[in-house]
């Protein structure tokens, strides 16, 4: 009996975690969550939070339910610890009191200070039962940039290049700079849709003139940020054309302009740190850095990165820039397209 109501509650909140995962690339600041209502067995309604500024997921399953007799006997599946505080939108944990919800079951707890447990807290004290940590693991895995942002006081950073079968990411004899198949591209600009910046070093923009932004998949740009000590990349470059917010950083003092701020760190010592504290007080959770091979290799010396994502392509260069050597745990591989994406994790 015990192990059928385990498994009855692992249902619910891997449904939650999937109805979470919806909010991928819409939802930063804010962490995304799942909730799944269940009364006797049957789910009555679920929800998530769709985006920044918008219902929480409590609030939207709740609200479903037209019925306040439909709460009595249910359980609420959440994959996050309910707010307790205002912001956006007040508190869920007042809504989940006011409808008598008896039992709650969470997933993690939330880190962020104004939460961390009041929620829970209070939950307990107006006689609501929580079942706590329920496939924490998933929960955590589910909002590693949030958890990431809030714990260690920084970006979840993601590494990402692409290279030849024969280990070079650029040559300038190839005509075409493309090394990656038309699959791997699309799949790179949903990446660049799912998280908060992008960056590159200053030669990547020189050697590319690259865009940065979301172009082969439906989403919101990535906050461009750039690295240009001495301010050398020209105003007539697409990542200053002020269409979209963008970042640089230099040892130069120069005025911001329309979408675009510049700021003046020192290049001595820490540079990435320090990068990485300019971005947390911004708010700025996630981060995909995409080259160059010196930035890459910045990232990967200083230890500052959570996964790496490595596309190994169907094309052979012979010669040209060699790719960055990374020693995490590799997670997977999958064929896209021609290309071979591997995933690893430090």
């Amino acid at each position: 009996m015990e192990n059928m109501e385990f498994s009855l509650k692992k249902i619910f909140m891997e449904r939650a975690i999937q109805l979470a995962r919806n909010g991928l690339g819409t939802t930063s600041p804010n962490p995304m969550v799942g909730c799944v209502i269940e009364k006797n067995g049957v789910v009555i309604s679920e929800g998530w939070h769709y985006k920044f500024g918008m219902n929480h997921a409590e609030v939207e399953a709740i609200n479903k339910i037209k019925d306040n007799n439909s709460f009595v006997n249910s359980t609420l599946y959440v994959t996050l610890e309910p707010c307790i505080h205002f912001g956006k939108t007040s508190p869920c944990v007042d809504l989940i009191i006011k409808k008598k919800i008896p039992i709650v079951v969470i997933g993690i707890r939330d880190p962020y200070q104004k939460v961390n447990g009041l929620g829970i807290k209070k939950l307990i004290n107006n006689g609501i039962k929580v079942v706590e940590n329920f496939l924490e693991d998933q929960c955590l895995v589910l909002n590693k940039r949030f958890f990431t942002f809030h714990k260690k006081n920084r970006p979840y950073i993601i590494l990402k290049w692409a290279q030849s079968n024969d280990g070079f990411i650029y040559s300038s004899n190839r005509k075409n700079k493309w090394i990656s198949g038309e699959n791997a591209r699309q799949l790179n600009h949903k990446w660049r849709s799912e998280e908060d910046s992008i960056l590159v070093g200053k030669k990547t923009v020189l050697n590319d003139n690259p865009k940065l932004n979301v172009r082969k998949w439906d989403g919101k740009n990535p906050v461009r940020i750039f690295i240009d000590k001495k301010l050398n990349i020209p105003d007539s470059y697409f990542v200053l054309d002020g269409t979209q917010k963008t970042i640089i950083f230099t040892e130069k003092n120069k005025k911001n302009k329309k979408n675009i701020e510049y700021i003046c760190l020192s290049f001595k010592k820490e540079l990435i740190k320090n990068i990485l504290n300019q971005l947390y007080r911004r708010n700025i959770q996630s981060l995909i850095v995409e080259g160059g091979k010196n930035t890459l290799e910045n990232f990967i010396k200083e230890n500052m990165w959570d996964e790496c994502r490595v596309f190994v392509c169907n094309t052979t260069l012979k010669c040209g820039i060699e790719s960055p050597i990374i020693k995490g745990k590799m997670l997977k591989s999958v064929n896209i397209g021609k290309d071979i994406l591997f995933y690893f994790s430090r």
